[in-house]
């Protein structure tokens, strides 16, 4: 059997206080194969971001990992040199962040933002960063995609931002992308659109998807496993329809209550 893309074996993550210290992941396991969706879905606050955040070495104190390997490619993230987790950010593994408004630079105009990933880490440069950042805007389904990479973030949509931190996560072509609640901030139809994009991209480019949210039916129409997070544990991992038809987690049923013609 091959080995998969990514996996977190034992992850735990505190942060400390003055007096106290708290466990917001609590020995957490779980991969995500070549080419394969797994949901990481749970209530805010659940641990969900923070797992993300510490598969990426991207926590802020006063969060660390305490304990657990995060394996990629066979290589344990965790125990990488900064400058090797640097390369690995971006070029191995991509984030699409919860709120694009804030995750843009508000004073970069987003066809540089683009091309910043792609000079960032060696793969091209001047004028063609610029000709590859319209072509990601174009697979991104970007209208009139020329004329936006000259556009600030505050001159798009919501669903137009999101679309250009898509075009981000997909510049160096990665083999696993994380997407932290991608379409929390997006009304509902734009909230599709993102979806069907997504599951486009993931096809066409044969990428392995984490999916983090905290909607049950998100999971059930894009995952193929799913992973059930409660108060920084999971409770139940499995595939999707198995999940869907079983629950055995009084959470997970009750998640999955929440969402209109599910259960």
């Amino acid at each position: 059997m091959e080995p998969p893309l990514l996996d977190v074996q034992h992850l735990t993550v505190t942060f400390a206080g003055e007096r106290s210290m708290a466990t917001a992941v609590d020995d957490v396991s779980f991969h995500v194969g070549v080419g394969e969706t797994v949901g990481l879905v749970g209530e805010s606050g659940s641990g969900k971001s923070v797992t993300a955040f510490s598969i990426l070495r991207l926590l802020q104190p006063p969060g660390r990992v305490t304990r657990g390997k995060v394996i990629f490619q066979g290589r344990d993230l965790l125990e990488l040199p900064e400058r090797e987790m640097r390369a690995v950010r971006g070029a191995g593994i991509s984030l699409i962040f919860q709120e694009p408004m804030t995750a843009l630079n508000p004073i970069m105009r987003v066809g540089d933002q683009i091309a910043e990933a792609l000079i960032v880490h060696g793969l091209t440069s001047g004028e063609k960063a610029r000709t590859r950042a319209v072509e990601l805007l174009e697979a991104v389904q970007m209208t009139d995609a020329a004329r936006r990479v000259r556009d600030y973030p505050h001159q798009l949509s919501g669903g137009m931002r999101q679309r250009v931190m898509i075009a981000i996560a997909l510049a160096c072509h990665p083999p696993l992308v994380i997407a932290d609640e991608p379409t929390t901030a997006l009304d509902v139809t734009i909230q599709a659109q993102v979806l069907d994009l997504l599951r486009e991209l993931k096809a066409r480019y044969n990428l392995a998807l984490l999916l983090i949210t905290h909607d049950f039916g998100v999971i059930a129409e894009m995952a193929d496993r799913v992973a059930v997070m409660y108060k920084g544990r999971l409770v139940e991992q499995g595939p999707v329809r198995q999940i869907l038809r079983e629950p055995s987690h009084e959470y997970t049923r009750s998640l999955l209550a929440a969402v209109p013609g599910m259960r």
